[in-house]
């Protein structure tokens, strides 16, 4: 049976910057925050000054006041790449609680911009951070120092305990990509778009340049510019606009650790938990799912979830790729826009998840600027989840068309 919160708000537009990946001229974060929040306004035709509640990874004043609001809700939860799923739940909370009416949830990053701005306009912190950090003092001698090197021991955990290999990981990267080139505003669309876009193979990948083993670059996500924006509305205000809405059917969240040395197995995350939640939430389970958008900061990020949601047997995750299940035409689709591997990742990729899942549940997917002729899903019911951190937190929402 579905919990109180069930449906009781509705995503009802979303939308990008105008200009995402790598521009030419260096972005800042607000400029992207501002660029994708005009574009979903004008979508949806809901005005600005009728936003009351701001959720953002730790901007929500700023943009407040940027756009001359004064919200009833103010939310600047920053876990990492999940923390825009967690803001849906939350503004589900507040709009089921009478609190609010219309939420915005929004997000600029400039991942790419920042090597030529020196970290200015990002919204990232500058410095050598704390010395008396944890990670500074018992992780980094183990090893772990950055994304890359936590992920390569996530992936060597797997693989010894399951007996996976990276080759097998490698088929997400190419069905991946398979999506990306049905996406024009894919970083790795075409060759046109990029040098090393369009199709790859398996020996592509495992013969990428090695980051941190056994990851070569294609295992690995992009790190780009983006920006994104939804609303999200009480179901009076989401049956009476122009856009279809699609329905916030169930939500959940977690944290397993913070430290990837604290982490009890380097092959589960807290998408176990935060999935289990959101499907008590929404009265379903992983059988009624029909497609999903998951973080994939790298190979072993998208299979790990696909186990963690009861979407997968534990250990083999990958297959859904390998199998083709997840490609173009297959069964079950995942990351229809090309993912954080091949189409956009700034550094938290937890937006680009909501706004495509928004897209292919609204039947707005294929319209020759986002998609191309095979890109439009016929599925009904979605679930997303974000990731954040070293595998840490989550976010995991289940989200259906009206």
């Amino acid at each position: 049976m579905p919990g109180e919160l069930s449906r009781a708000a509705a995503i009802v537009g979303a939308a990008e910057a105008n200009e995402i990946g790598y521009p030419e001229t260096p972005k800042t974060a607000l400029q992207l925050h501002i660029e994708a929040i005009k574009n979903v306004s004008d979508q949806t035709g809901i005005p600005i000054s009728r936003i009351d509640g701001i959720f953002s990874a730790g901007w929500s004043s700023q943009i407040a006041e940027h756009l001359g609001l004064h919200p009833r809700y103010i939310d600047t939860t920053s876990v990492g790449g999940c923390s825009f799923e967690m803001h849906v739940h939350h503004a589900l909370a507040a709009i089921h609680a009478g609190i609010i009416d219309v939420a915005l949830v929004t997000h600029g990053e400039s991942g790419w911009s920042s090597r030529a701005t020196g970290g200015r306009g990002t919204g990232r912190p500058r410095g050598s951070g704390d010395p008396w950090d944890p990670g500074s003092l018992f992780s980094n001698p183990y090893g772990i120092s950055g994304a890359p090197s936590n992920y390569s021991h996530a992936m060597t955990r797997h693989n010894h305990r399951w007996g996976s290999t990276p080759e097998d990981f490698a088929h997400i990267a190419v069905v991946t990509r398979q999506w990306a080139t049905l996406n024009p505003r894919a970083i790795m669309h075409s060759r046109d778009v990029h040098p090393q876009g369009g199709p790859i193979t398996i020996e592509d990948v495992q013969t990428a340049r090695l980051v941190s083993w056994p990851l070569t670059l294609l295992h690995c996500c992009l790190v780009t510019d983006h920006g994104g924006a939804v609303l999200i509305a009480k179901p009076e205000i989401a049956r009476s606009l122009r856009t279809k809405p699609v329905w916030i059917a169930g939500a959940g969240e977690s944290m397993s650790h913070s430290n990837m040395l604290e982490m009890e197995d380097f092959t589960a995350t807290s998408a176990a938990a935060s999935s289990a939640a959101a499907y008590r939430m929404a009265g379903m389970g992983p059988e009624d799912m029909e497609m999903a958008m998951v973080y994939d900061s790298f190979t072993v990020t998208a299979g790990i979830t696909m186990e963690m949601l009861g979407l997968a047997p534990r250990g083999e995750g990958f297959r859904l790729w390998k199998d083709g299940h997840a490609a173009p035409g297959g069964r079950f689709p995942i990351n229809t826009n090309g993912g954080g591997l091949s189409f956009n990742h700034s550094g938290m990729y937890g937006m680009q998840l909501l706004v495509e899942a928004y897209r292919q549940l609204s039947g707005t997917a294929e319209d020759g600027i986002h998609g191309l002729p095979g890109k439009q899903t016929k599925a009904r019911s979605c679930i997303v989840n974000g990731t954040g951190g070293s595998l840490s937190t989550t976010g995991t929402l289940v989200l259906v068309a009206d």
